[in-house]
């Protein structure tokens, strides 16, 4: 009976862990990594020649350090990639690059492959910025274009202008002219209108006299 629990069903079963990586084919998962990382075709990082390589190390099988029959060089499927320095089986890094792909979060990464989460989390930045610099910047083949107003304004929503406190002026009448900063009113306007003046009569001369 699978799960172990006691008859009757008293107890909860325990819960069954799937070590996908261990299910997984070393050799599979490095062809699929070098083709990721070379799709040109395995050649020297050096002089850039694919032939005359012959085995140097085969320390962590099935990634194996080769030598360049031109230059000499020593190096390997990763040398020069993404993945330079990554010390990781091949299985761990299809998983690691799926999970980028699908968006599982770096912590949960962290946890299913028993790994420190810096490194995972340094990785992934590494491969977000190789993506980045590699994207696709060709046109659009679409002449015509949709787009809804939410990306239209891309945040640009605006206030409406504010309204003039006073009322409008009537038509053919001159509305008041703005004040600018540090000009003073005329005097006697300040707080109503200018006081009328009238023509002086006879007693007005004689009290100046």
């Amino acid at each position: 009976m699978l799960g172990g629990g006691q008859p009757g069903g008293s107890a909860p079963e325990a819960a069954m862990d799937f070590p996908i990586a261990d299910l997984m084919d070393e050799d599979a998962c490095y062809a699929e990594l070098a083709a990721w990382l070379h799709p040109d075709g395995f050649a020297c990082p050096r002089c850039h020649e694919g032939d005359r390589m012959a085995v140097h190390r085969r320390n962590r099988p099935p990634v194996l350090d080769y030598r360049c029959g031109h230059c000499g060089r020593v190096f390997n499927a990763f040398t020069g990639t993404a993945l330079h320095g990554v010390k990781r089986r091949p299985v761990e890094l299809v998983l690691i690059v799926r999970g980028f792909a699908q968006g599982v979060s770096t912590a949960q990464l962290a946890r299913e492959l028993e790994c420190d989460r810096s490194e995972l989390l340094n990785l992934r930045h590494r491969l977000q910025d190789l993506a980045f610099r590699n994207r696709d910047r060709m046109p659009l083949g679409d002449t015509v274009l949709e787009a809804d107003e939410a990306y239209q304004n891309a945040g640009e929503k605006r206030c409406p202008a504010p309204r003039p406190r006073g009322p409008a002026a009537a038509a053919g009448e001159q509305g008041p002219r703005p004040r600018h900063l540090g000009e003073r009113p005329a005097p006697g306007v300040r707080g109503g209108r200018p006081p009328e003046r009238h023509a002086p009569t006879d007693r007005d001369r004689a009290v100046r006299r």
